[in-house]
């Protein structure tokens, strides 16, 4: 499964990048609203730092719009990947999009007859929001594993990019269920390293090591 990372905080990517397992960045118009930066300049940096797929999100409502928003992103690099609502305008704008051979990402995703539309449109990704489900009392992870049974029934290439992830579980629970991509806030990240067992070894360990050095 790749990691990416769900953040528009170049400083941030920076760190988690160093580790060596980041395969991309997916970024979306308040998290660069967040940054305070202006969205090329931001987007731009960060194909500096990741070489893999960065989601940047278009904000028009019509398919004319997101075209034309999508555009000069397209040429910032060639790990841009144009990020577009799961609307009808969404999906016909990913038709167009996946027909020029640029990558895809639909987002907002909530149902399996979604993401059975973007897969159709010819998405790269696909980004259902498990964590929003939960929020509301739904499962997140039933919306995974229905998608990863459609998508495998009909060998579908498009990537099942799962987002909303709050916290280290959702990181495994998308990972038994299959899906290819998790992208996670850099605080989830982090998490990931953490067990308490862990702590107390490598204490035990330097706590050993100091005795037999006397």
């Amino acid at each position: 499964m790749k990691f990416f990372l769900d953040t528009a905080e170049v400083e941030e990517i920076r760190k988690a990048v160093e580790v060596g397992i980041i395969d991309g960045v997916t970024t979306n118009p308040s998290l660069i609203a967040k940054s305070g930066r202006k969205f090329a300049e931001v987007v731009r940096e960060i194909t500096k730092l990741v070489n893999g797929p960065i989601s940047a999100e278009v904000t028009a409502l019509d398919t004319a719009g997101m075209l034309k928003q999508a555009a000069p992103l397209i040429k910032i690099h060639k790990n841009i990947t144009i990020k577009v609502p799961m609307t009808a305008e969404g999906i016909a704008a990913c038709v167009k999009l996946a027909k020029q051979k640029v990558q895809v990402n639909v987002t907002l995703v909530f149902s399996a007859n979604q993401a059975l539309l973007a897969a159709k449109a010819g998405a790269t990704f696909v980004s259902p929001f498990m964590g929003r489900l939960d929020d509301i009392g739904e499962e997140g992870i039933a919306l995974i594993e229905e998608i990863r049974a459609i998508y495998d029934n009909y060998q579908f290439p498009t990537q099942i990019l799962a987002a909303s992830i709050r916290n280290p579980l959702h990181v495994k629970q998308v990972a038994l269920a299959g899906a290819d991509v998790a992208t996670m806030p850099p605080e989830v990240f982090w998490k990931l390293f953490s067990h308490h067992l862990t702590d107390a070894g490598i204490a035990k360990f330097l706590k050993d090591w100091e005795t037999a050095k006397k």
